[in-house]
């Protein structure tokens, strides 16, 4: 590995590195968007110390087993990108042929939407376990660590189990490579993992999240028995069309013959794409606020009480340990989805036990959704990245919390409808510190910061290229704030940021 410094802003004034730049340089070799550098300051002055009972895995603790992972992602990053989008599932359904198809071994939950995909998932996931089904989870991307994506019972796979899974089904990948006109790619090889991971376990029920899209999405070659669709918004739209209604023609292509589709509400473009979808391959449609949806909701310590309306009956006194009406949309999506893999509302006129699904969303976790990491002054995590999920945020930070001083932290990817992110976040941000994560595909921080200077105005804008300075700046900018407890920090801009600020404060 090379031993050149690097230049600019990541050298100490005296030429020499710090910490954080030696970790970095450790990790130079690693693709960012494959798990995210693990890099951090022991001096950062807003680190929070070690998480407790965190559902994001570290790195492993012993050297063979990091080192044989990173060898592992090493090789997936000589990959097509995940980003890059290939109208064919053609590779990935001959990788499926000489696995044997796996994926056929237990039934599915197919989960696609623009926001709250995989929010969505883990609660869906979380109902199953409580109902004593094993569960397989895969959803993408990963906030830390590449092994996220692939859960056996609310988990993240070991990363001892990670490799294995990859060096089994790594001959019959170069099978497939060798008779296709192209490779196959970074995020169907580790489709093709879960896939095998979840028949090798095995479980009695996965829940699928869509990668982009749905129609030509890796993951699309299931017959879900459930398909869920989250709200639809403007995101990728270079790919996946200009309107909500375009991009729910593709996101339709997971409503399979005979299915249920439980349907989030919609643009109503969109809406009438999916519907006509349904009718076309006779699937049953729950919509919500029909036949399923949010009764009633209130702020509570540490998340918020609901009474959801299922297709079976209602549901009260749920205690939901996440912020935000949006969250709570998402419950009513999962309790419907897991209520339609059971039949409840169809054949089956009955409830699922109350205790039960009480217990399951008490359980809920969301890494890196309005995620707090830090108290006094509060810092929030949230993986924000397109207006529509900005505006819900928003507005969750305002309900939930009420700072009478908010400072902004924004690092995002190139691409993506940044002013439209800033403009939502504008009401509610004093300032904002605009920096940039260590993603190939990172906006620049002076490209950022023009935008933002358009937003909010040269006043409330400060630029700090890298993310640990960004972070001790917000959080002294918050700390100006007389009001004891009245200021706090939100990080945002895009699931790399989340997770790079949260090795920052929790260190892993």
């Amino acid at each position: 590995m090379s031993e050149q410094q690097p230049e600019g802003p990541d050298r100490d004034r005296d030429g020499t590195f710090d910490e954080f730049d030696q970790i970095v340089a450790e990790e130079s070799d690693r693709d960012p968007d494959l798990a995210v550098i693990e890099a951090g300051s022991r001096t950062l002055r807003a680190q929070a110390g070690p998480p407790t009972g965190d559902p994001v895995p570290a790195r492993p603790e012993d050297p063979e087993v990091a080192k044989a992972l990173l060898e592992v992602e090493q090789e997936l990053s000589t990959r097509w990108g995940e980003t890059k989008l290939d109208p064919s599932v053609s590779r990935i359904e001959a990788l499926m042929d000489v696995l044997g198809q796996p994926q056929r071994a237990y039934p599915t939950i197919h989960v696609t939407g623009t926001n709250g995909k995989t929010s969505t998932a883990r609660m869906i996931e979380a109902l199953l376990n409580a109902f004593e089904l094993r569960t397989g989870r895969y959803t993408s991307p990963h906030v830390q660590s590449v092994t996220e994506r692939i859960s056996l019972d609310g988990a993240p796979i070991s990363a001892e189990r990670f490799i294995e899974t990859y060096h089994d089904i790594k001959p019959y990948v170069e099978m497939v490579d060798a008779s296709e006109d192209f490779r196959l790619s970074f995020f169907e090889v580790l489709t093709g993992m879960a896939y095998a991971a979840f028949a090798d376990a095995p479980v009695d029920a996965a829940v699928i999240e869509v990668g982009m899209g749905g129609t030509w999405d890796a993951t699309n070659v299931i017959d879900a028995s459930v398909a869920v669709i989250t709200p639809i918004s403007l995101d990728h739209t270079d790919r996946l069309g200009s309107t909500p209604g375009e991009i729910a023609q593709e996101k339709g292509g997971v409503i399979k013959q005979d299915a249920t589709v439980i349907l989030a509400q919609q643009p109503v473009d969109a809406a009438q794409v999916l519907l006509k979808r349904a009718v076309e391959v006779d699937a049953t449609v729950a919509r919500e606020g029909m036949e399923f949806g949010v009764v009633s909701r209130e702020v509570a310590v540490g998340g918020q009480m609901l009474t959801l309306r299922g297709m079976g009956g209602e549901y009260d006194n749920i205690f939901l340990p996440l912020y935000g009406a949006h969250m709570a949309h998402n419950a009513a999506v999962a309790l419907a989805a897991v209520e339609a893999f059971f039949g409840v509302g169809g054949q089956q006129a009955r409830e699922l036990d109350a205790d039960t699904v009480r217990q399951a969303f008490a359980s809920v976790t969301s890494p890196g959704r309005m995620e707090v990491v830090r108290r006094s002054p509060t810092v929030i995590l949230d993986a924000a990245h397109n207006p529509a999920g900005a505006q819900v945020t928003a507005e969750a930070v305002t309900e939930a919390f009420g700072f009478s001083r908010l400072i902004g932290v924004v690092a995002a990817s190139e691409g993506k409808d940044v002013k439209g992110v800033f403009e939502a976040f504008e009401p509610i941000f004093a300032e904002v510190v605009v920096t940039e994560n260590t993603s190939h595909r990172a906006m620049g921080a002076d490209e950022l910061a023009a935008i933002a200077v358009e937003v909010f105005g040269p006043d409330r804008v400060q630029v700090e290229p890298r993310l640990d300075d960004a972070l001790e700046a917000a959080v002294t900018l918050a700390e100006e704030e007389a009001e004891y407890g009245g200021a706090g920090v939100l990080v945002t801009g895009s699931v790399i940021t989340v997770g790079e600020a949260r090795l920052l404060f929790k260190r892993g």
